[in-house]
């Protein structure tokens, strides 16, 4: 360290030097935002962050969220020097296969990062989801003298997050919440790639968030400690409102000939600038240098250790106090069940199938929150405005306002991509099962967030209402034709769509259950009737697709169908096995769950030696070639829909027992 430079800039230095000489060695990535934010970090990491690089998912730690992602040097360089298990060899491989120092923080591949921010906008909105779930968490389990869930989540931003949709949507509603223990620092550097954003963003930011009903600070030196300091205390002092700490940088601080311009934005400093920054920073070390006293400085393993050690005395004596919250918070948690889940789920399944009930699939759902619900206080549901349609409050739901988050229930608002980002967000803080609904066409709105949620394999239920043109009158723009398709394409999406109130119980347990990754649940808006099943055939529905209806012999004809087609399906069947036709239907509600089993049951349900196979679903029908083969028939949608009655549509579109009776004679006559 020279004499001009203090300790608190020599620190943040040691950043600057990781990130571009990381930067320079992959000859990729953004190096620019990492140098401007140094200041910021360091005060925040080492003043503030509470956090135990030993035990990355101690709960009570505070969240940090680089919601600008793209400056994921900053995020790696913080972990490596605080003691995190991200050692100088994963710095050096930045960007490079199998490191766990991808261009973009992703969740799973080093310790301590707590969400994937690729996309902007999405990391800040998970920060909400992280800030909802820690408020809600607090007001279910903290007791007078007990504040047992009491922790900050703090996240970074940039001109392009704020730019981004989704970060109205999000941060709109944390400030009717009144997150108060979320704290976004804007990283306020005028610069995107395109250059400088006065051609393009001209907005009022501290009005904008004002307007939010946020605590605003604007005008903080982002290269100024103290400034920073000052502004975190303001921040923290402020429990009613979440806060935007707007900090004026200078990108790529210390490259003396890129700083403040878009040359440092996307793209290596080259090795000359290198050399220049390192003068005028006063870092006298080599690439990859950090000496033995800024590691000792930096590391946080020793106050982390104490951290933590002092929440779990803190925990025992909650326990003491209060056993039963005690085990029901550690139970939620640790992510386990209550052990009897499973049993009382098929419980209900088997009196749902004793007792028919021709309903919409999305009453079937009402129906079966209203028994699973009163099982699992971590359900944490919500709807983005449509809630009287998608049937998603139940009738133990109370919903979550800013004085009392103790409720389950999230009134999100006309907010579909937000709250599918919360969502991930609320998954990824533990503690809680968020699902959330819309109609299935309104999916599209929300896709980029649907798919983080399968990157990072996140529980986050997805439930999408209005399933097919028959929605009806309200035509093509409210039809869903291509969204299933596009679910089950998305690795690690399950996608369920249920013909009746058993196969509806059924994908609900199923999404319930399953901890490696999220759950889209398609449900109708017209009634379903009910199929007739044997006890082995409502088993095999957790298979995912099995013989719903078989012949007196060898098939020589397979029915494949899902959701509303079921029913088409068997009538059509018993139509051709009156003329005698030995007709086989399988209905395959989740089709990724049927593609998991041995090939020995799908060889079963599927036989291979039988190629005249029709799938039918109102929906996009390239799909099904997968299961149907170039052999086989798809009655399916191969254009937009249409604005007329849910009957006249299917009729319209092929969707008719006649329709499926002559296209299966064609195939057998072929």
């Amino acid at each position: 360290m020279t004499a001009a430079v203090s300790e608190r800039k020599y620190l943040a230095n040691a950043i600057r030097a990781l990130s571009m000489d990381a930067v320079q060695q992959a000859n990729s990535g953004h190096p620019g935002a990492p140098m401007g934010m140094a200041d910021i970090a360091e005060v925040l990491w080492r003043d503030y962050l509470n956090h135990n690089p030993a035990n990355p998912d101690w709960a009570n730690r505070d969240r940090f969220v680089l919601s600008n992602g793209h400056g994921s040097m900053l995020i790696y360089s913080l972990l490596h020097l605080t003691g995190y298990d991200l050692d100088i060899n994963e710095i050096k491989n930045f960007r490079q296969l199998h490191s766990k120092t991808p261009g973009h923080p992703e969740y799973g591949y080093a310790p301590g990062i707590e969400t994937t921010t690729g996309p902007l906008g999405q990391g800040v909105t998970n920060a909400v989801g992280m800030a909802l779930a820690e408020k809600v968490l607090a007001a279910q389990f903290n007791q007078p003298a007990h504040d047992i869930i009491d922790h900050y989540t703090y996240t970074f931003l940039g001109d392009g997050c704020l730019m981004e949709g989704i970060s109205h949507e999000a941060c709109s509603l944390a400030g009717t919440l009144g997150l108060g223990k979320l704290i976004a620092f804007y990283d306020d550097n005028g610069i995107s790639i395109d250059g400088e954003v006065e051609g393009w963003f001209t907005d009022d930011t501290q009005k904008r968030f004002e307007a939010y009903n946020w605590h605003v600070i604007a005008d903080v030196d982002g290269h100024d400690a103290e400034a920073i300091k000052a502004a975190v205390e303001a921040a923290r002092a402020r429990s009613d409102k979440p806060t935007l700490i707007i900090c004026k940088t200078i990108i790529g601080f210390g490259a003396p000939n890129k700083q403040g311009s878009e040359s440092c934005h996307g793209a290596p400093l080259g090795a000359d600038e290198i050399v220049a920054a390192r003068a005028q920073l006063g870092w006298e070390h080599g690439p990859f240098e950090i000496p033995t006293d800024v590691y000792a400085a930096w590391s946080a393993k020793q106050q982390g250790a104490q951290a933590e050690a002092a929440w779990n005395k803190r925990f025992n004596d909650y326990a003491q106090a209060y056993p039963e919250l005690a085990a029901e918070l550690k139970r939620r948690l640790d992510g386990d069940l209550p052990a009897d889940f499973a049993a009382q789920a098929d419980a209900y399944i088997a009196k749902l199938q004793s007792e028919p009930a021709d309903i919409a699939s999305r009453k079937a759902s009402q129906n079966a929150l209203n028994t699973y619900g009163p099982l699992l206080p971590e359900l944490l549901g919500g709807s983005a405005d449509l809630a009287g349609s998608n049937l998603t409050i139940w009738s133990g739901s109370k919903g979550i306002t800013k004085t009392d988050a103790s409720g389950n229930y999230i009134f999100y608002g006309v907010r579909e991509f937000a709250m599918s980002a919360i969502m991930n967000g609320i998954a990824l803080h533990g503690g809680f099962t968020p699902y959330g609904a819309t109609f299935l066409m309104f999916m599209e709105y929300a896709r980029n967030a649907v798919r983080m949620a399968a990157l990072m394999k996140q529980q986050s239920i997805f439930v999408y209402t209005h399933d097919s043109i028959g929605l009806g009158e309200d035509g093509p723009t409210h039809q869903p034709v291509e969204q299933i398709a596009s679910l089950r394409m998305t690795p690690n999406m399950s996608t369920w769509r249920p013909c009746d109130q058993v196969e509806s119980a059924v994908a609900w347990k199923y999404a319930l259950l399953r901890k490696d990754g999220p759950t889209s649940l398609i449900f109708s808006r017209q009634n379903l009737a009910q199929q007739e099943r044997s006890h082995d055939q409502v088993a095999n529905i957790e298979r995912g697709g099995y013989v719903l209806l078989d012949s007196n012999g060898t098939p020589d004809l397979i029915l494949i169908a899902t959701g509303s087609e079921v029913a088409l399906a068997v009538s059509a069947a018993k139509t051709l096995q009156a003329e005698g036709h030995q007709v086989r239907v399988v209905s395959m509600p989740a089709t990724d769950v049927f593609d998991q089993q041995d090939s020995a049951y799908r060889e079963q349900v599927l036989p291979s030696t039988q190629t005249n196979r029709i799938a039918i679903e109102a929906g996009i029908a390239d799909y099904w070639f997968k299961y149907v083969g170039l052999q086989g028939r798809i009655i399916g949608m191969t254009s937009f829909g249409e604005s007329a009655p849910a009957g006249e549509l299917f009729k319209h579109f092929g969707f008719t027992v006649e329709n499926v009776v002559t296209t299966a004679k064609e195939l057998l006559n072929a």
